[in-house]
């Protein structure tokens, strides 16, 4: 079985494991850990791309919680009305904000050299970890999958990228 703390379950969605996903799916008391997790994301990626300090800090946190309720809301609104699945926005915001945790390693985007490639690599894995919250939330197959995924992340970057954090 998934673990329930923060640290386990933010390995377990970075690794791709799907009892993770869907443990923190019916866990209900779960979305506030993925709001940390969308923080943790946030703060991480702001010192990889060397924005120190609090105002970045905080504006990062702040844009990249608004960003996920934008990629969650808009995923449901695809997945369940339109595609027919099974989750609530609720698990949805769960499943996604733990989508996030591979994004803990976009600190390294600091270090000389190694930064430039961290970046791509970690988006790459994001997206995975997206379309794997998305399937199990929703209860339904990968190329369903990948296409609420793909239509849910663009006005997530259109949010990320009007707030400077693209």
């Amino acid at each position: 079985m998934a673990g329930t703390s923060l640290v386990e379950r933010m390995k377990g969605a970075a690794l791709l494991d799907i009892e993770t996903y869907e443990d923190v799916e019916h866990d209900t008391t779960a979305t506030m850990q993925a709001a940390a997790v969308v923080v943790i994301h946030a703060l991480a990626q702001a010192v990889g791309n060397w924005q120190l300090g609090i105002t970045a800090a905080l504006s990062g946190a702040v844009g990249a919680l608004l960003a996920w309720g934008v990629w969650s809301g808009v995923t449901y609104l695809i997945g369940a009305k339109v595609f027919g699945g099974t989750a609530t926005w609720g698990e949805l915001l769960r499943t996604i904000g733990f989508a996030f945790s591979p994004g803990v390693l976009l600190v390294l985007g600091a270090l000389p050299l190694l930064g430039w490639m961290i970046k791509p690599a970690v988006a790459i894995w994001l997206l995975i970890a997206g379309i794997i919250a998305i399937r199990q939330a929703l209860d339904f197959g990968t190329g369903k999958a990948i296409i609420t995924a793909v239509l849910g992340w663009i006005p997530f970057a259109f949010v990320m990228a009007m707030l400077g954090m693209g």
